[in-house]
């Protein structure tokens, strides 16, 4: 076994566990992971091809700098045979440019010196003329393979047709988009390509393989960006192309060569399917068990299923993904009365639901609140689930004094936010469960401020429009500074002061039933701009328990979010340990 398979094998577990996340954002979008392991892993094994560190040296191959002078010898006779123009005498190579030392039978040579190059027709309907020939564009040629479903043809004059025209073994490389991007053409049938596509063939059976993977390591290390032109798209010129410093091998290595890191990459092909699918196990077998939770029926289900979840906590949750997923789940129980005991010594819900009712009558006796239009009751067929005794569904218009919107005037985009100032929120400000007082724009110095939209503590804010995944997204406000407004595409509203836990109804309005109503509730033309009336919100359906066990599962929920952070903490720090030791391997094996 080569030192390279070594390599992989005996530190599969750093490979294939050196995972970063990549965000996304949005209710219920999923996280993306990347193998960042396995990808370091592919870059190391490029990294040692091109540094001649993958396969051991034989004494016996012909040294490189001997294939050079057959190289040398091939041109002058296709010069003196007039099939190739003599080309300008590319520059020497400084010691500056040889990144890294070589083995003694390798050279150091610019790509110009060992391939025949140039690029394809120029697209120009208006002026070509000849026969119609199937053409490919960098939109075909992906990294090591070509995409052939939707070539197109153009007209070629039979003049032009040898410059613009793949046989092959031919190297095709991009000169445009991603500058650089290479694979070989293996078919028995030519092909033409167009302006954007550089077209290198070899002198001297130099391996179009070895120099395609070669570009990749140029590539994955970033050094072909000094070979490129232009921001954003970028373009890598002829010219360009020639002056690329390469390691060249002997030509019997460059076949070893190639044969290993074909057969290592299938073996990191392996490793990251495997990787996946163990991936993809664990997230559904997770998702399975933590789904028994909210569909145990009775108090003794939920205690074994819970009993069996907690025997195998430190194996389950060990991801990002499932532990998120133990999060929604912490919600989703405690919404639906399942999270804490309830106490039959607690003033039922339907008692409360008594006070509230009448502590609205006093406020709009005494003329505190105007009257409201009843929304009517949540008969039994409207009920989403069976709720625990005592508990009641309630729509949300029962349980508030007052629902309004805000103000948006236009504010200078260039000032600063600032606390001596008064602000208008971002919706952005309203997070799931999170209020973020910083994002707010300043209010013009010319405008007044209108003090009945100022934000208060026991707020409840919920965001009313624009993109869907930001529409329906509330938060409860436990503190905040002075002179902040909400903008009029917030909503917020006040709950009866009867003793309810503010904390407990934002809760009901980011999880369970009440969360799946409001993405349900949400209406516009296109995803980008949607919004969510004030009438929707109010007969948004609440389970509510009473206060006592509000107060209770709060503190419950809390306690398990705690764990979950904590849970979290560590997986992050397993991870960076694992990058840290990938970065090791990868720096020990190529120095």
């Amino acid at each position: 076994m080569s030192d390279a398979h070594l390599l992989i094998t005996e530190n599969i577990d750093i490979w294939t566990t050196a995972i970063k996340k990549r965000s996304a954002t949005g209710r219920g979008s999923n996280k993306k992971i990347e193998l960042t392991g396995i990808k370091k892993l592919r870059e190391l094994i490029l990294e040692l091809a091109v540094r001649g560190k993958l396969v051991p040296q034989d004494p016996n191959d012909e040294p490189a700098s001997v294939l050079l002078e057959k190289i040398a010898a091939e041109k002058e006779l296709l010069i003196k045979d007039k099939k190739i123009k003599k080309t300008k005498v590319l520059p020497k190579i400084g010691e500056n440019e040889k990144l890294f030392n070589i083995p003694e039978f390798w050279s150091w040579v610019r790509f110009g010196n060992i391939a025949q190059h140039n690029s394809g027709k120029t697209l120009d309907k208006g002026r070509n003329s000849g026969e119609p020939y199937s053409y490919l564009t960098t939109s075909n040629l992906y990294w090591g393979t070509f995409n052939l479903e939707n070539v197109r043809q153009m007209l070629i004059e039979s003049d032009q047709l040898e410059k613009c025209t793949a046989k092959k073994n031919d190297l095709l490389i991009c000169e445009g988009g991603e500058a650089g991007r290479a694979a070989v053409w293996e078919k028995d049938e030519d092909i033409c390509f167009q302006n954007h596509i550089h077209r290198a063939r070899f002198y001297s059976e130099i391996s179009p393989f070895f120099m395609f993977r070669f570009f990749e390591q140029l590539t994955a290390t970033g050094e072909i960006n000094n070979h490129r032109k232009g921001v954003g798209i970028s373009n890598m010129s002829g010219k360009s192309l020639a002056l690329i410093v390469t390691p060249l091998p002997p030509l019997e290595e460059q076949h070893r060569i190639v044969a290993k890191v074909d057969e290592l990459m299938l073996l990191c092909d392996q490793l990251e399917q495997q990787t996946e699918d163990s991936i993809t196990a664990h997230k559904t077998l997770v998702e399975t068990l933590l789904a028994t939770l909210s569909n145990s029926e009775s108090s003794a289900a939920f205690k074994q299923n819970w009993a069996r979840i907690a025997a195998h906590f430190d194996t389950l949750f060990t991801t990002e993904h499932s532990i998120d997923q133990l999060k929604q789940t912490v919600l989703q129980l405690a919404v639906m009365g399942k999270l804490v005991p309830q106490n039959p010594n607690d003033e039922p819900a339907s008692v409360l639901l008594e006070k509230i009712a009448a502590e609205k009558e006093q406020l709009i006796k005494d003329k505190k609140i105007k009257k409201q239009k009843s929304l009517p009751a949540i008969t039994e067929d409207k009920k989403p689930f069976a709720l625990p005794d005592g508990w009641e569904w309630s729509n949300l218009n029962n349980l508030i004094t007052i629902m309004d919107a805000g103000w948006s005037p236009a504010c200078p985009p260039e000032a600063s936010p600032s606390v001596e100032k008064w602000g208008v929120l971002k919706t952005t400000a309203v997070q799931s469960m999170e209020y973020r007082q910083y994002e707010n724009k300043v209010l013009a110095d010319n405008k007044d401020p209108k003090s009945q939209y100022e934000v208060k503590v026991g707020d409840i804010l919920i965001t009313r429009a624009g993109p869907k995944n930001r529409v329906g997204v509330s938060c409860l406000v436990e503190r905040t500074r002075p002179k902040l407004m909400i903008s009029d595409k917030i909503i917020r509203f006040h709950l009866v002061e009867v003793g309810m836990c503010e904390r407990y109804i934002s809760l009901c309005l980011n999880a369970g039933t009440t969360a799946e109503y409001l993405e349900s509730a949400k209406s516009g033309m296109a995803e980008s701009q949607m919004n969510i009336s004030q009438d929707k919100l109010k007969s948004a359906p609440i389970p509510l328990c009473a206060v006592n066990e509000q107060h209770l599962i709060v503190k419950k929920v809390d306690e398990l979010m705690t764990l979950c952070d904590q849970l979290k903490s560590r997986l992050s720090a397993a991870q960076i340990t694992q990058l840290h030791l990938a970065d090791t391997i990868v720096e020990q094996a190529v120095n």
